[in-house]
């Protein structure tokens, strides 16, 4: 057994999951919970416009570090492994963002091509599934990226058939199209333009009818999960492995839309660092099922609390000598 730690640095959170890995002797690996965190710090603020990390989310960024690398030490973590998406990618001023994680972190943070982040949160997404309920389609909805990714899995490794990274997430959507609050009727359908432009070159690539269940993960689908079941708290046994009929999320996305910024944030379950950008993130998500009932015939979204963070944990079971020690 080997404790390990991931760090998932997005657009918009950065997340930690401290877990032991257990491996088998058939190879396969079991994952259990230590810590798990979750700060929204924004990073991608402003780089669609500017191409740079903002100083003030550097900042942002460094203290939610800072504390993760206390936690690291107090659970005696033998290995981490760091992974930066969409917004680092995009951003100029990178190497400043490295140069920080390395003094804080004591590991390099390692910027993943959007082919590796799907095949991670496909990984992680699948893991507490039944094989036959596949092949299975997983949407990653980020803040500043998208993945979709076609795959099958055998209770032990995911086994990746098709995966498309797309530039389209709660908050580049957001500062792109949605200026307004609620945003204008206006707004909202140049969002589902942008939206589907984007994604309909993806699902030709991916072969998605073959699917037969789609799984979203990260924030922005765990909070519409969340607004759905009217949670008086954000819970995340509540979510995980929930199932949402395609015309709740046509429903929720509808209502989210309506509401302004403090109707937003009085939702118990809304994270106060999704409100701004929850509707953005709808929008992406109910242009996913739009087109996998188009597609596949699916009718029903699943949700997924484990995703990428998972998956990073279970690659370091896998490829243990190339993380890097704590």
């Amino acid at each position: 057994m080997a404790r390990v730690a991931a760090i998932d640095c997005g657009t918009n959170s950065i997340r930690l999951l401290v877990a032991d890995v257990t491996s088998h002797e058939d190879g396969s690996h079991a994952l259990r919970d230590v810590h798990r965190e979750m700060r929204v710090v924004r990073l991608g603020q402003g780089v669609d416009a500017t191409g740079v990390l903002a100083p003030e989310a550097l900042a942002r960024t460094r203290s939610a570090l800072v504390d993760y690398a206390a936690v690291l030490r107090r659970k005696g973590t033998e290995r981490v492994r760091m992974v930066a998406t969409s917004a680092t990618r995009d951003a100029r001023n990178r190497e400043e963002f490295f140069a920080m994680t390395r003094e804080v972190l004591g590991a390099e943070a390692e910027v993943i091509s959007g082919e590796e982040e799907a095949r991670l949160s496909f990984t992680g997404a699948v893991s507490d599934l039944e094989p036959e309920e596949g092949p299975f389609l997983v949407a990653d909805v980020g803040g500043g990226s998208t993945e979709v990714v076609l795959g099958s899995w055998n209770g032990t490794t995911g086994q990746v058939e098709g995966a498309r990274s797309v530039d389209v997430g709660c908050v580049r959507l957001t500062e792109r199209v949605l200026h307004s609050d609620p945003p204008t009727g206006a707004e909202i359908a140049e969002a589902v333009r942008v939206t589907r432009s984007l994604l309909e070159p993806a699902f030709d690539a991916v072969p998605v009818e073959k699917a037969r269940t789609w799984i979203g993960v990260a924030g922005t689908v765990t909070t519409i999960a969340a607004v759905a079941k009217e949670l008086p708290r954000y819970d995340p046994q509540e979510i995980h492995l929930s199932r949402l009929p395609l015309d709740t999320v046509h429903e929720i996305t509808s209502r989210l839309l309506a509401m302004d910024h403090d109707q937003r944030a009085a939702i118990p379950s809304v994270h106060p660092g999704r409100v701004d950008v929850i509707g953005g993130g709808a929008i992406v998500v109910r242009t996913l099922a739009e087109l996998l009932a188009e597609r596949a015939g699916i009718a029903e979204l699943s949700v997924s609390e484990h995703d990428i963070l998972d998956g990073i944990a279970f690659s370091l079971a896998q490829y243990g000598p190339q993380s890097h020690q704590h």
